[in-house]
């Protein structure tokens, strides 16, 4: 299993403008052969100075079906439409071969 981990920065004035296209972006993704889980969230909406802040958490079965995802045609859309908005991003990649449940008690 492959995780992803991360956040990015992104203009605060186009985040509304951006909503609809992280949506429908999440909404195929969850549709892919491979997709374990998929969350892209907007943390801070930024204002003030500040940026936006988005957040990344993603389960992929394998690296053939991230790759997949990568060359997909609504990330391309995606990416079209985040253009020029995103400041700075840093996302990770980790092998997820040792998942166990948490334990809470």
């Amino acid at each position: 299993m492959i995780i992803i981990m991360g956040r990015a920065e992104v203009d605060p004035d186009r985040v509304e403008e951006l909503r609809p296209a992280l949506q429908a972006m999440m909404r195929r993704t969850f549709e892919e052969t491979g997709c374990l889980s998929y969350s892209l969230a907007i943390e801070d909406p930024g204002g003030n100075g500040r940026p936006a802040v988005l957040s990344i958490a993603e389960r992929w079965a394998d690296d053939c079906a991230l790759k997949a995802h990568f060359e997909s045609d609504h990330m391309a859309e995606f990416n079209r439409a985040a253009e020029g908005a995103i400041w700075s991003i840093d996302v990770k990649m980790f092998d997820g071969a040792n998942e166990r449940p948490l334990a809470l008690s």
